[in-house]
């Protein structure tokens, strides 16, 4: 068994104050192509103190139901990203999770799938969820394929719900069970980037 439920060989999963996280995410939502592949809302700047704000409130009313990480790599501790789950309703041992890396030269190279294994990992095997959901829209492949790696299965879309510079794309909707989990690793997540 791994002793370091948020570590891997990329990254690590930290837990930071609002104010880091404000900071950070206030300077990668000005890239308008990671907004874009992140959220389905218009670009819309928006300053740190609000984002603090808006974090901080999260926190408070939903801390039940939230796990919030920053991913920071390993080699030089320095935060590239967030991941976390979302919406956990314990009653159906079920969450969302949503997923960003924000310092893009570390997109393409692992280190969000090396997340999402580390928040799997956390979600089933030390909160005992049983089902991980998420959605990601169609023109978003990268992240596509990196869900795919780790083992999330397509279940469905919904069509044209996006419009982006005048075309229209879907929302894809994946899903992750516990028993697949296991058997893709091992059921202790130690072969973690197999």
């Amino acid at each position: 068994m791994n002793n370091n439920l948020f570590r891997g060989k990329l990254v690590k999963l930290v837990v930071e104050e609002p104010q880091t996280v404000a900071k950070h995410f206030h300077r990668w939502a000005r890239d308008t192509e990671y907004w874009r592949l992140a959220n389905s809302n218009p670009v819309r700047p928006c300053s740190v103190k609000a984002i603090q704000s808006w974090v901080e409130k999260e926190l408070e009313e939903n801390g039940v139901e939230l796990f919030e990480f920053s991913i920071h790599t390993v080699a030089d501790d320095r935060l590239i990203g967030d991941v976390g789950l979302d919406g956990v309703r314990w009653n159906h041992s079920e969450s969302f999770v949503g997923i960003g890396i924000g310092e893009r030269e570390f997109w393409g190279q692992g280190y969000g799938t090396e997340a999402m294994q580390l928040i799997l990992r956390y979600a089933f095997s030390e909160l005992n969820l049983q089902r991980v959901s998420l959605n990601v829209f169609s023109y978003n492949s990268r992240a596509i394929r990196s869900y795919e790696k780790v083992g999330f299965i397509h279940e469905g879309r919904a069509r044209n719900v996006l419009q982006r510079d005048g075309q229209r794309y879907d929302l894809v909707f994946m899903g992750i069970l516990r028993e697949e989990w296991i058997a893709r690793y091992h059921g202790d997540g130690n072969n973690l980037g197999d």
